[in-house]
């Protein structure tokens, strides 16, 4: 979904050669895992963060064909709205600094956007919702302007035969709102992290992935507040499930699948498993036939980029040309500082090598029903959700993530061999805090509304204003 496509309307001729496409390219597919012809190199970690822009009333500002046309960098592109943006990093080995080598990058990249921003009188951040945003910045007006947005819309339309979206949250509010376009996901902003791994392994990483998705949405929540209703602690997750709501097909127990899911299970065998499941089960949403060679898998590619599973398998090319596997972890928040971000990257990180170096699977331990359960509890009552862990036995997510959690990640980070200061800082002295005090970006929006009344113009004030300091979330005052 990175790249652009030259229209927004397809014909059938168009449906009937992407899909022979589709199944010519998932037949290589098939060859290159059983061939075991992947990348397998020294795991690689990188990321996608998506940004905000704000006006001086801390309002969102549709300017980013602007803003993005004074930006130089290749590692900052649009997103779904104008008032929207993404900066990517580049992927660094899964070693020594990479934690600190992805901050510095960050900085600098986050740097030149805010200076290019603040010229136009504008600010950035990185949150989960923003605040201030209402109903009426969701217009088609405020879609960004490259095609394959608009075929998006399109599409999705076409097959809910032009039923309006229906968002319906249940929190400490309640909201209920209609949409006649896909706007409402652009109210949601995230931190996804790539994670590139071996083919042997990449079932186990995927399945653990998932398994992991509670933990990681609890301690990066941020955001409780859409349209001045209160929430769940991480409201991004029913929002965007909602705002793209397609029924594709239905699964073993009858249950319907959509294009935003957390999934239907843990893989078996191979990372293959997903991509069949998308070829025989999921309908095209954009079939823009592509030039290349079928060896590009372009089609395989952007069809995957339409079903946003909460963990997404990718399949990528290098500049050999050669494909490697990634696992996208998509369930965290964007924000709150960039010591933040890398600490929750670092989190998953710590953890996902500790479980892969155990003997004993996690999935085995942890059925899938289980993770999804505990995934949506912990979504919607963050550190306080009561999870059932490997033991079988329910327990708040809090006292896991002190109790076990914790220490798995730094032992996962120090057996990679990462920088011992590096994990002592963003483990120790970043989400350690954050979870003792159970103030993630969440529980402080909370505490400065009770404290402040609803006024979410001052809130977001004062969060700019923090996250530029760079200080982590757990020491922001109120």
């Amino acid at each position: 979904m990175g790249r652009d496509i030259p229209k927004s309307e397809f014909s059938a001729e168009d449906k009937r050669e992407f899909d022979q496409r589709l199944r010519e390219e998932t037949r290589l597919l098939m060859d290159l895992f059983k061939s075991d012809a992947f990348e397998n190199t020294k795991e690689h970690c990188g990321f996608e963060l998506e940004m905000c822009l704000v006006d001086k009333n801390c309002r969102p500002s549709p300017k980013n064909e602007e803003f993005l046309a004074r930006s130089p960098s290749h590692l900052v592109v649009p997103e779904l709205s104008r008032f929207n943006f993404e900066i990517n990093s580049t992927p660094h080995p899964f070693e020594g600094k990479l934690l600190s080598n992805l901050e510095e990058e960050l900085i600098e990249v986050w740097r030149g956007c805010r200076r290019r921003a603040n010229q136009m009188g504008l600010e950035v951040l990185a949150i989960g919702i923003l605040p201030t945003i209402t109903d009426e910045n969701l217009t088609m007006e405020n879609m960004s302007s490259l095609k394959r947005y608009l075929a998006l819309n399109h599409q999705i339309l076409k097959l809910r035969k032009d039923k309006p979206l229906e968002l319906k949250i249940d929190g400490k509010d309640i909201l209920r709102i209609s949409h006649h376009d896909v706007m409402l996901e652009s109210v949601t902003t995230s931190l996804q992290i790539h994670l590139q791994v071996n083919s042997s392994e990449a079932v186990r990483y995927y399945n653990t992935a998932q398994i992991l998705s509670a933990p990681i949405v609890a301690v990066a929540a941020n955001s409780p507040y859409l349209f001045g209703k209160d929430l769940w602690e991480e409201t991004r997750i029913p929002v965007f499930e909602q705002a793209i709501s397609v029924a594709s097909f239905r699964d073993s127990h009858g249950e319907i699948v959509r294009r935003v899911t957390f999934g239907t299970g843990y893989g078996r065998n191979s990372l293959l498993e997903p991509f069949l499941e998308n070829l025989d089960r999921y309908p095209v949403l954009l079939p823009m036939v592509l030039e290349g060679e079928p060896t590009s898998l372009s089609h395989l590619r952007l069809h995957n980029g339409t079903i946003w599973r909460w963990n997404r398998p990718l399949i990528g090319l290098g500049e050999n040309g050669k494909p490697h596997i990634r696992i996208e972890h998509r369930v965290a928040s964007a924000g709150p500082s960039i010591s933040d971000i890398i600490a929750n990257i670092a989190f998953f990180l710590g953890l996902i090598n500790y479980f892969l170096k155990n003997d004993t699977p996690l999935e085995t331990l942890v059925p899938f029903e289980i993770a999804r359960h505990n995934f949506y509890r912990a979504a919607k009552k963050g550190f306080a959700a009561k999870v059932t862990w490997v033991d079988g036995k329910e327990v708040t997510l809090q006292s896991l993530l002190l109790g076990s959690l914790l220490p798995a990640a730094r032992e996962g980070l120090l057996k990679a061999g990462l920088l011992k200061e590096d994990v002592s800082f963003y483990i120790d002295d970043i989400m350690a805090n954050r979870i003792r005090t159970g103030k993630n970006g969440a529980g402080w929006q909370r505490s400065f509304i009770g404290v402040h009344g609803n006024d979410f113009q001052a809130m977001t004030r004062s969060y700019i204003e923090n996250q530029k300091k760079n200080i982590p979330v757990h020491e922001w005052p109120i």
